[in-house]
This record gives C-alpha cells, structure tokens and sequence, in this order.
C-alpha cells in the first residue's frame, strides 16, 4: 500500500474528551455541551493549548443523555440486533464549527488513533471503528462536518440542524437528519403571516447558517404573498452592547408590531436581554423553532413581560417512558463515571459546588463553589436537564439512534444473491462499510412505539409535522407552552396546510385581539392603494375612488368603473342605477317654466277678452281684428306648446313637442306677415289711381297663412314619416346621470323647421321694416319690427346655447327661447293695444287715429 497516501493524527496531545462505552458497532455522538469557548492567546511559539469550552447547556446535555438511553434500551432489548451490542463515542462540539470538525476527525479514528486506508468499490475510503455519526446540532456544525464525512460516505444523521442548504445531496452526499427542514418551517410562519394578514413584519436572524439562511428564505417567500420586510438585522456572535441597541432602536422606528426572531435560543437570550433593559414591549414575537420551546427564555420570570404571547413553530414531541429515571440515576461515585470527562463539571454546576476533592485524579478546588460529595440527589432538581414535558429535540436524538439500528437491522438480513449492490452482493456484516450503511439508511423506514412513521425522503429529510405554540402565563406565573395549532408540509394539494385554533392564542399583552402590523392603515371598502414615491408596496395612502368608480374589498389596488348606466354612491362601495335626468315638473326649474308658460297663456286669453269686449272700438277694428285673434289663438298655443317639453320624454311627446312648436310658431309668424302685407297694401291702396287693395280681402289674407303653414305641417309631416323624434338616453361616465331627452331624429329636417320659421320671421321683419314710416294710422308696422327683431335676437342666440348646455339645460335653453319669443310679441304687438284700450279711452276715436303724425306713437 502507498503509504503517502495513509492518514496518520499529528499527535495524541490535543484529543478531546470522549465518554465512550465498547460495543460490536460503535456509534459516534457530536453534542454541542458548552455554549461557549475560551479564547487563547497563542504564541505560535508552541503547540496550543487544549481547548477551554464554558457555559454548560443543560438541555444538550439532556440529548446527549438521551442517545445513551436509546441505546441502552436497545442493548437491554435485544430484538432489533441480537446478539449484537451498541457502543458510543460521543464528542462535545461546544458550539464551535472548528471544534466540531475536530471531533469528527477523531471520530474517524481507529482505536490506534490512526487511519488505515481501505479500498470497496471505487471510492478510497478513509474511516476508523465508527460507521456513522450522529449529530451534530447546529447548522453551522454539521455544514463544517457534513462536508469532511460526505467526502467519504460516511452518514451523518442530525437531530436538529435544520438549514435547509443541507438538502443538497450533491453537495451532502451522506448527511441524513431527524428534523425537518427550514424550507417547511419557512412555508409554515409564511402561512401563519399571511393568514393573520401581517404585511409589515421584522426580521432578525442569528449570525449562522441556521439563522442567515431561514431568514434569507423567510423575507424571499414572504414578499411574494405582498409582505414587505420592515427591518432585516443580525445579531452578530460575540456582539457589543451598541450592536443590540442598534437591533432595538431599528424595532421602534420601523413601527412593525411583529417581529420573528430566527436564531438559536443562545442568540436570542442576547436580544432579549438588551429588550428588557431598553424596556421594548408590545411587539408580537414569532418564535423560529430553535427556540420556540426554550426553557432558558421561559423559565425565567424576567423574560414574561415582554415575551407572554409569542408564538412559534415547535416539532412534534413525545413523552420517552423512563427516560427522566434514567436521567436521574446518574451518579459521579459510581465506577463507570470516572470515565465520564463531561458528569463532574455537570454535577459541579447543576448542584452549584466542587467535587474534585471527592473524585480521584481531580486535585484542583473550584474558586468559590462549596464542596459537594457526590450523594446529591438529581430527582431533588428541576431543571432543564430533567424537564421532559417538552420532549421534542430529545425525541429527535431518539429516532435518530432507531433510525440507524434499524438500518443496521436491515444490512445484516440481506440474503445472499439478494443483495442491493453490484452483483447482488451483501454487505459483510462483520466489516460494515460506512457507504453500506448510508444506502440502508436512506431506504429505512418503520414504525416507532409512539405510531410515527420514520423515515428520509430523497433529500434525506424526515416528514414536516409542526405544533404552533402559544406562550401563556399560568396562575402560578410560569410559562405554559399552549398548542394552538399544527402545520403539515407534505399535504395534499387540497388540504390547508396550517390548521389554527384562533380562539386559544393569547397574543401580547394578553390580548385576545388578533395585533395589526402594516405600514399603512387597512384601506376600506370605497378607498384604493396608492403608492408612496421611494416607499416599499407595503407603504401607501388610502384615497378615495373618483366619482363613478368603486372598491368594494379591503386594501383594494384599483377602483373598478361603474357600467354606462350605474354610479358610485357616496361611500363609493358600490353601483347603483344612474338617475335619470329631465326636466321634471316637480324641478324648481321647471315649476317655474310652468308657471311662466301659463302666465303667458292666460295673459294672451285676457288679451283676446279685451279685444273680444272692444271689438268695435277703432283700434281693434284698424288692427285687423280677424288677424289678430288669429294671432293671439297662435300665441297661446305657442305658450301651451312649451308645457310639452316639460315631463319624461316618450315616443309620443317627444313627436308632439316638436311639431307643435314648428306649426305654432309658422302659425304665428304667418298672422304677423299677413298684418304686415295688409299694412303695405292697404298704403298702396291710398294712393290715387291704385287698385291693389283688392288684393287683401279676407280671403287673400287667409290663403297667405294657410299656405305658409301648411308648407310647415308637411315638413312636420315628412319628418314624423321618415325619421321621427324619439326619447333617447345619453349616458357620460363622468356624470352621476342618465341625461333622458328626445332626440331630433332627423338633423335635416330639424334643421328645415327652424329654417322655415327663421326665414318667415326675416321676410316678416323686412316688410315691417320698409312699412316703419308709413303714416300715423298705420304705424303698427313699428311694433312688428321691434317683436321680430326680438324674436330673431332669442332665436339666433338660441343656436349656440342649445348646443352647449348640458342635459336637461338643452331642453330648459329650448323652452325659454319659446317663451321668451313668445312674450316678445304678445308684449310688442298687443300691449300698446291694450294700454290705450283700458287706459287711454280718449284715445281709441277714429279722429284720434286718422290724425296721427307719422312720428306719433300709440
């Protein structure tokens, strides 16, 4: 054999302690004991001392303690290997990663301390008396020792590494573990945050795998459900005061009221000291499963001001039968604890006292500490060594040992020929090779005492079964872990994942009130998000939708828009049907067309009573009196005429409204013209040797209107036939209505009427233009040019005010333009009249008229 290619230890000075027992198959152990490490200062003048670990951690202990006592159970039993014993070698890691490596090279020792080098297959494998090790804790650990043994296929089965890097079987070949993965822990407090509808969520890790990683994956997951990340610190190993307080003043200013602290319990006791003395209360802790369960945080009273109501994740636990006896029947008197290096300091520091006096070998008196004989009693302690309520990394340890023996169970029954290896050969059970045992271990699988089903998946992670834990006080002041809920990773599809029992959680402060952490109030129904500038998108302002649009859900991101024919209400939640705008009778603004519109009908009815009574009188009878009455009957349908714009449009009023107003108004247009011919003829008839005043009889006058207005009756009629006017709705987004009008129908022949009547006004205002200087007894032609020029003034302003107004306006422009019209005429034409008729007898003579200069007036 090549012997530069053996592995040889440099030297037996610096082994570490070991509490072993022999055994036919040697299991090796790496527990994390000690907390701590003195640091050295080194020369590098000389080999360095040995190290120094500190802070003994009672609940390692308690796991390590734990493997003996599987192991024993299974040597006392004696089903699974029979005639077969299990040994140990177990190592204290101390919470280091270069220690924990140490101990892993010592592990693969032979009992010569050297390595010999053997070749199976086609891997050179370098491996002493220990096919598989079991540990270590922390992440951090494992990634240092999962490294050195998967280079040589020797499985390693952890009991609380969790970092969910080490799923990676090409980077960690041979690593295997009892506890779950992080990825799931992370899918469960991801669950647990958006079920809660937390968006505004701290984050603080510890500064180790464990602690970097979970976090790292916690805040990329959590962004994805629209959680923003309000802070995102590390506690630093070893850190200063001003590193916490930093921590701390980060907390109260991101303004997040639930914090998730994803570190080991040690990490955490340094944040929650420093949250004690700069008195940070009210925030919702969440509890990474490190220490979720920690009897260091809940044990002491101090922690439950600030810490009462935490919630966290938790594995699954079980209750050992006969593992408290048997963690306290240890003895430091008995003969097989002399080989303990690690009972003495535990005894020394669970009783507080010195016991090197009493233990041979031990020279050295501890400073400060009384003395102790050895006889104390452990049952007499409560403690977290000899806590087994929460059984959960101890039940971890447990199925790890079974978990490897039952694998050994099943290597050492293969059947020649029947083997998994090449040639279906089967391993030699007396020279177990480390490979052998990791392919059993990966394929084993059983049921326990407890009904749990054990067994590694192809990434070697076991099943994701998760408690949720409450922190509750007790009557007594203690801490009690409540189970409020559990998580299942592997789950179907169809089934929730997260089962919660919300009415048991008390959360901070004792509240039953389910804490509010957002950055930004909720936004209700009738409100949307609108981004802050250089914010996160957890960060925003509530503002309300805009006329016409609504939200109804919380925390909306947009308003919808209503449909054409519905608006938002006034809380903007919701749609409701458009009112349907016209011009109403019970409107202010169409009462007080009503009222005008009548006023207009009676005042001309009272007009045609005045003339009616003074009928014979020269005034009535020079003006025409057939043409007048005709005029004032005109006039009156003009006023009632505009009463059918008034209402809720229909089929039938809408034709009627506007034929009516065309052939009321060419009606009136018409008498006006025939006064006006009658005006100019009867002048020319008063001149010598004229004899055109046979040309306006009764019967000519009559003919003029009827031909005038039925011209306008059959454009009316022409326009009814081909494209009548109908009611119409007009909906606007932007408006809080339906505008109801009727529409014209035919722009053209709309357009025609309007024409008609405004070139009969035109002829009418010309001819009574050209008659304005006639003499006295005719000058009625003056009062037809002042009311022609006003109902032209009315309709040509008209155009341009129907076109612009909105809505109901349009009908209301229309109907003023009619009545103003209206009352221009009956004003210009009749009042005068009347004003002489009633007012000025002395006036209405025939001598009187027949005198009248032509500059006179009425």
């Amino acid at each position: 054999m090549d012997q530069s290619r053996q592995c040889q230890l440099i030297s037996n000075a610096t082994s570490l302690p070991v509490l072993e027992k022999r055994g036919d198959i040697i299991l090796g152990g790496l527990f994390s004991l000690h907390d701590m490490v003195v640091e050295h200062n080194l020369s590098f003048t000389a080999q360095p001392p040995p190290t120094t670990c500190t802070r003994l951690n009672f609940r390692t202990f308690r796991w390590m303690q734990t493997m003996i006592f599987a192991i024993e159970e299974i040597n006392r039993e004696g089903k699974l290997l029979p005639n077969i014993t299990v040994g140990y070698k177990i190592y204290d890691s101390c919470s280091l990663p270069y220690q924990a490596l140490k101990a892993a090279v010592e592990l693969m020792g032979k009992e010569n301390n050297s390595y010999t080098e053997e070749k199976t297959q086609n891997n050179d494998t370098c491996h002493g008396s220990v096919p598989v090790v079991i540990g270590d804790g922390g992440s951090t650990q494992s990634l240092v020792v999962a490294h050195f043994l998967g280079v040589f296929h020797v499985p390693q089965v952890s009991y609380f590494s969790s970092c969910a890097c080490l799923s990676d079987k090409k980077e960690f070949p041979a690593f295997l573990r009892t506890m779950p993965s992080d990825f799931y822990q992370v899918d469960a407090l991801v669950q647990l945050v958006k079920h809660f509808g937390w968006t505004w969520v701290g984050v603080i890790a510890g500064d180790d795998a464990y602690g970097y990683n979970g976090a790292t994956i916690f805040a990329n997951e959590v962004k994805k459900f629209g959680v923003c990340v309000a802070l995102h610190k590390i506690i630093p190993k070893n850190p200063k005061p001003t590193d916490i307080l930093s921590i701390i003043s980060t907390i109260r200013l991101s303004g997040a009221q639930v914090v998730l602290v994803f570190a080991v319990e040690q990490d955490a006791v340094i944040l929650f000291d420093e949250a004690l003395r700069a008195g940070l209360t009210g925030i919702q802790w969440l509890a990474s499963e490190a220490w979720s369960t920690a009897a260091v945080l809940s044990t002491p009273r101090k922690y439950h001001r600030i810490l009462q109501g935490t919630v966290g994740f938790a594995i699954q636990q079980a209750h050992i039968p006969g593992l408290r006896d048997f963690l306290v029947r240890l003895n430091p008197l008995k003969a097989d604890a002399q080989e303990d290096p690690f009972l003495i300091p535990f005894w020394e520091e669970v009783f507080q006292c010195s016991l090197s006096e009493q233990v041979e070998g031990q020279k050295e008196k501890s400073e400060g500490k009384p003395p102790c004989n050895g006889t104390e009693e452990l049952r007499s302690v409560t403690n977290i060594y000899s806590d087994v309520s929460q059984l959960r990394i101890s039940y971890n340890v447990y199925k790890a040992v079974y978990a490897v023996v039952y694998a050994l169970k099943n290597l050492k029954s293969c059947e020649k020929g029947k083997g998994p290896f090449p040639l279906q050969t089967c391993p030699d059970g007396d020279n177990i090779q480390p490979w052998q045992l990791l392919h059993y271990l990966k394929q084993v699988q059983f049921v326990n005492l407890f009904a749990d089903v054990i067994k590694f998946d192809e990434n070697g992670d076991p099943a994701a079964m998760y408690d949720l834990v409450n922190w509750q006080l007790k009557p007594n002041g203690g801490v009690e872990f409540v189970n409020v809920g559990k998580f299942e990773g592997l789950t179907p599809i169809t089934k929730q994942k997260l089962q919660l029992r919300e009415e048991n959680i008390l959360w901070t402060g004792n509240q039953t009130k389910v804490p509010l952490s957002v950055c930004s109030s909720i936004c209700h129904p009738g409100t949307r998000k609108a981004m802050r500038p250089n914010f996160p998108v957890c960060c925003y302002d509530c503002v309300t939708c805009t006329a016409g649009e609504i939200s109804n859900q919380t925390d909306a991101i947009e308003c919808v828009p209503c449909p054409p024919e519905f608006w938002s209400n006034d809380e903007r939640t919701t749609c409701v049907p458009k009112q349907v705008e016209f011009l109403s009778f019970n409107d202010t603004i169409g009462i007080t067309l009503v009222v005008i519109s009548l006023f207009g009908s009676l005042s001309t009815c009272a007009v045609v009573l005045i003339f009616f009574c003074n009928r014979t009188t020269p005034i009535v009878r020079a003006n025409n009196s057939d043409l007048s009455f005709l005029l004032l009957f005109s006039l009156t349908l003009c006023f009632l005429c505009s009463l059918t714009f008034i209402g809720q449009p229909s089929k039938w009023s809408c034709m009627l409204r506007h034929t009516a107003f065309g052939i009321s108004f060419v009606l009136c247009i018409s008498c006006i013209l025939g006064k006006t011919i009658v005006v100019l003829i009867a002048f020319k008839a008063a001149l010598p040797g004229n004899n055109v005043i046979k040309w306006c009889g009764p019967a000519q006058q009559k003919s003029v209107i009827t031909i005038c207005t039925l011209a306008q009756v059959i454009i009316c009629t022409m326009w009814l036939i081909v494209a009548p006017p109908a009611p119409h709705q007009m909906m606007p987004r932007e408006k809080p209505f339906v505008i109801l009008f009727c529409d014209e129908g035919s722009k053209i022949a709309f357009a025609l009427v309007l024409s008609y009547i405004g070139l009969l006004a035109c002829l009418c205002l010309l001819l009574a233009f050209l008659a304005r200087k006639l003499p006295g007894s005719f000058n009625e032609a003056r009062l037809i040019t002042f009311s022609m020029l006003i109902f032209c003034a009315v309709w040509v302003a008209f155009i341009p005010a129907y076109i612009s107004s909105p809505g109901k306006y349009a009908t209301v422009t229309e109907v003023f333009a009619i009545l103003a019209s209206s009352y221009g005429l009956l004003g210009c034409i009749f009042a005068p009249k009347c004003y002489i008729i009633l007012l000025r007898p002395e006036k209405n003579t025939r001598k009187h008229l027949m005198s009248k200069s032509p500059s006179g007036k009425f």
